[in-house]
């Protein structure tokens, strides 16, 4: 049922509590992940966390949102072309590290993820592009 996917099936209460869940979550992987980079393997440990905090503060905007509504306004044709890019560079970060085992290139997509999550957030704000 589409109602499922609708945020307004949740009470403000409930949507704000996840939002701030997932958005914490996200900041703690991120940290973590940094904090992890300094070990003797921590680059991949660096990435996984680092990517997996990008998508736990995609998803705590949908508790706010919803998923459909969010869907729709992040392949607007405003931003189209910064979720594809932030997205991406999601995928090429996990891929450097999983199956092409290139850690500088693991590194960089991490840059240029937070690179593409600023445009895509800034995407958002009206005149800040």
């Amino acid at each position: 049922s589409v109602k499922v996917l609708d945020a307004s099936t949740l009470s403000f209460g409930t949507r704000v509590r996840w939002f701030a869940i997932c958005f914490v979550a996200g900041v703690v992987c991120s940290i973590l992940g940094t904090a992890l980079l300094w070990l003797p393997k921590g680059i991949k440990l660096f990435a996984v966390f680092y990517t997996l905090g990008n998508i736990a503060a995609l998803a705590s905007t949908c508790f706010l949102m919803g998923p459909l509504k969010q869907l729709k306004a992040m392949f607007e044709p405003k931003r189209l072309i910064a979720t594809i890019v932030m997205l991406l560079f999601l995928v090429l970060t996990l891929c450097a590290v999983f199956w092409w085992n290139k850690k500088g290139l693991a590194l960089l997509f991490c840059i240029l993820q937070f690179l593409a999550m600023t445009w895509y957030s800034l995407s958002y704000i009206p005149f800040a592009r």
